[in-house]
């Protein structure tokens, strides 16, 4: 199969405007799927949901947060967190699903940018992960949850939005990567383990002082810290560096991830059938 024609050759409304409409094409294509298959997006969002419920309700009254405090308020802020990391998953699934059925090999075969390729699978993921924290966040409403309202509200959505923005590359690069829609389900190997030693359900101060340290330095545990800052729950707060600056860290770790994993993720779709 051959790469994708350049797009010099679809002129004469020039690059830009056809890598727009590209990346609107993939981004309509994925929509259409959940559109045409409402169970998949039943269960995409129908999971988070089981998640709080489960959490807050059988796990709550065993749990206590250092210094005190309602651990409700420490858990949910931590629940949107672990929906935005488990989502490189159904990415990664997705993207293995299109590659093993032949979809991309089309794709390259088409005058399209491969960047809008990747692009638009990240932009339709950035869509559905605004609806699964939306949902969540009507749910934890609804079980008693109150946040402080106004800009940093907002600021914690954005937040975590940005963090899914970041894990959605790794997702794409994994599925190029594995062989297989099986293999990909294999993935949750390693989002459990990634989101269990952080301080999404545990503040690290309870933990073993190495276990808590490594917890700490999890980049989703900075998204967890501030996004509890940003609504108003300031409940297990640590004293570690990372811990105080978890706004700062919150923003910078998923730019870090990003310059990783975007440029990996296009350049494993250009070598794709080469």
């Amino acid at each position: 199969m051959t790469s994708t024609v350049d797009l010099t050759t679809r002129a004469p409304r020039g690059r830009a405007h056809w890598l727009l409409a590209d990346c609107w094409n993939i981004v309509r294509r994925g929509l259409t799927h959940y559109q045409r298959q409402p169970v998949n997006i039943a269960w995409q969002l129908g999971f988070p949901i089981l998640s709080v419920l489960l959490y807050g309700y059988v796990f709550g009254s065993a749990m206590r947060v250092p210094g005190g405090g309602n651990y409700k308020d420490f858990l949910m802020p931590g629940m949107f967190v672990m929906t935005m990391a488990f989502g490189f998953i159904n990415t990664a699934t997705l993207v293995v699903y299109d590659a093993t059925r032949g979809v991309i090999d089309r794709f390259r075969s088409m005058p399209m940018a491969s960047s809008a390729v990747v692009a638009g699978r990240g932009l339709t993921d950035l869509l559905v992960a605004c609806a699964e924290l939306a949902i969540m966040m009507l749910t934890a409403l609804a079980m008693g949850w109150r946040p402080d309202g106004g800009w940093g509200f907002v600021a914690a959505f954005g937040l975590l939005l940005w963090l899914r923005f970041a894990l959605i590359w790794i997702g794409v690069w994994l599925g190029l990567l594995v062989p297989n829609p099986e293999a990909a389900g294999g993935l949750f190997a390693v989002a459990f383990p990634l989101t269990m030693i952080s301080s999404i359900f545990v503040a690290p101060q309870l933990m073993p002082d190495w276990l808590g340290f490594v917890a700490a330095w999890n980049p989703i545990s900075s998204t967890a810290a501030a996004t509890r800052e940003l609504f108003g729950t300031h409940v297990g707060d640590g004293d570690s560096w990372i811990e105080q600056h978890a706004l700062l860290m919150a923003g910078v770790w998923p730019v870090l991830l990003t310059l990783v994993f975007l440029p990996l993720a296009v350049r494993r779709f250009q070598k794709l059938s080469r």
